[in-house]
């Protein structure tokens, strides 16, 4: 039986070890939420150590193929795998949604900190995570799990998608908000918001991805099934 090692929490991952039936799935979480949402088979939670620590595991685990079905903003669990699967000659795959396609109106920053200086002295609707909310003075943020340390000025709304438009006008209406600033995550789960801010006419701030890591990759999980059907040579 074949072991796969499927990289991430997201809703494509959880999606593909559902779908890997009859081989051994080790799904690996970050751990950075309290609550995930958990996919079927096994999980492991928490870093590896760096690449070496990952190579160990690979080894260890009689990984065949991995597949990276991280956030897209994640690059650096990225980077560790392709240079630890590199080492071990494991096949490997990203599995990335596609980002969301550009609307009039949306202006693209580099980082969360330069959305903050773009925004700065408004009142944004802020869904770029808590990790980096610190950059931010005021303004409503919607995260998973609250702040450590809380931000001053800013209201933070703990919930997670998926989202509806109609929610997402009222809340923006209720705070005040006057722009939405969130990453080019892609996908249907959070882009009503999107909707909303176009309903309402404010301007979006979307921080670009990081650049695609040196690796074969797809945008759909029926891609990822094919791949490792005939792509890595182990099926």
């Amino acid at each position: 039986m074949r072991t796969v090692l499927v990289l991430g929490g997201t809703g494509e991952a959880r999606a593909l070890a559902a779908a890997l039936a009859g081989a051994r799935v080790i799904s690996s979480l970050a751990g950075r939420v309290n609550d995930p949402k958990l996919p079927g088979g096994e999980v492991r939670v928490g870093g590896f150590g760096g690449v070496d620590g990952l190579v160990a595991y690979l080894r260890a685990e009689r990984v065949d193929a991995v597949v990276d079905a991280t956030h897209p903003f994640a690059d650096r669990i990225t980077a560790n795998a392709v240079a630890a699967t590199r080492e071990t000659g494991t096949p490997f795959l990203v599995l990335r949604r596609p980002g969301w396609p550009p609307r009039p109106g949306w202006e693209y920053v580099d980082s969360v900190a330069e959305a903050a200086r773009r925004v700065a002295g408004r009142t944004p609707f802020i869904t770029t995570g808590r990790q980096e909310l610190a950059h931010f003075t005021r303004g409503v943020a919607r995260t998973v799990d609250p702040p450590d340390p809380p931000v001053p000025g800013v209201t933070v709304l703990l919930d997670r998608g998926p989202y509806a438009v109609e929610g997402e006008l009222a809340l923006m209406r209720e705070h005040g908000v006057d722009v939405l600033v969130t990453k080019d995550s892609g996908g249907p789960m959070t882009a009503a918001k999107l909707e909303a801010a176009r309903h309402l006419g404010l301007p979006v701030v979307v921080v670009r991805r990081p650049p695609a890591p040196d690796a074969p990759c797809v945008a759909t999980v029926a891609e990822a099934l094919d791949w490792l059907t005939r792509g890595t040579g182990a099926g």
